[in-house]
């Protein structure tokens, strides 16, 4: 199903931006929002101009409520309608819960929480009328497990989790689609910024340390945005809808793990320091398949 009405929020750079191309050259209209359309997107209006593509960029701050009001009211106003809302924009932190600063908990969850709910709050009158629309939630294997290190970050998409579960049975009478899209590692500029310098008197360096290390082993092996964006475009299509997609090589293998290990195996981690006590661990959690 094309020639969908689709809202994508955080398409400056990575998944966003590629969410936005896909859909744009299935051949729907996108309206791909970021903060500063005039000084980003380069990359989002040489395509449209050079493949004419029915791409445009708006400026949106999902920190705002005003900001969302504008971006929706004005997509609204073109179109008459979003078919698809995909809630992209967020934030990532490595830090010890110790550690975080308030400042920094708030600006998280401002983005990852507090900014999706703005504009499902902003589009969902229209779509309750006309009984028809989606909206997808871009989560992460974050919202299904926690490491050290990710007890911020993980909070904020256990929140969108929750939010995004109590809103499928809410708009379900109407006919609507709640979609929550759990990707694992992918190739962005958040893995990039979070390989900060860290603190060797932290109290909580070693576990900082090790996760960091899984970003960089990240950077050279993740899987690049557009498997999100193909990803998004099959579920909205899928034959027998679902609630949850994981997406991303090795994500599912993750969370299967998780969910089969006890929270004392699990929580155990934090205590193998060293590289011996590490490998132990891990093939405790993620045997090897014969």
């Amino acid at each position: 199903m094309f020639g969908r009405i689709v809202f994508v929020t955080g398409s400056s750079t990575g998944i966003g931006e590629a969410i936005a191309l896909h859909f744009a050259r299935l051949g729907d209209t996108v309206y791909a929002t970021m903060r500063t359309p005039d000084k980003s997107g380069e990359t989002l209006r040489a395509a449209a101009e050079v493949e004419e593509l029915d791409l445009t960029l708006l400026a949106l701050d999902v920190n705002d409520d005003h900001s969302v009001a504008r971006a929706i009211g004005a997509a609204m106003e073109r179109s008459g309608r979003i078919d698809v809302l995909v809630n992209n924009a967020g934030l990532g932190n490595l830090a010890s819960v110790e550690g975080v600063s308030m400042e920094d908990v708030k600006a998280v969850f401002e983005t990852n929480v507090f900014g999706p709910l703005r504009t499902i709050q902003a589009v969902l009158p229209a779509m309750r009328e006309r009984r028809s629309g989606t909206i997808v939630n871009i989560t992460s294997i974050s919202g299904r497990l926690v490491s050290g290190g990710h007890g911020i970050y993980g909070s904020s998409k256990y929140a969108l989790e929750a939010i995004s579960e109590g809103l499928a049975i809410e708009t379900r009478k109407y006919g609507l689609r709640i979609i929550i899209i759990e990707p694992g590692f992918i190739s962005t500029p958040i893995l990039d910024k979070a390989a900060k310098p860290l603190d060797p008197d932290d109290p909580y360096v070693e576990t900082l340390s090790r996760m960091q290390g899984m970003y960089t082993h990240a950077r050279e092996n993740a899987d690049p945005p557009s498997v999100v964006a193909e990803g998004i475009a099959a579920a909205l299509d899928d034959p027998e809808p679902k609630l949850r997609y994981i997406l991303g090589a090795g994500a599912k293998g993750t969370v299967l793990a998780r969910e089969a290990a006890s929270d004392e195996l699990w929580i155990e981690q934090g205590a193998a320091l060293t590289d011996e006590e590490q490998r132990v661990w891990g093939e405790k959690v993620f045997p090897r398949q014969e």
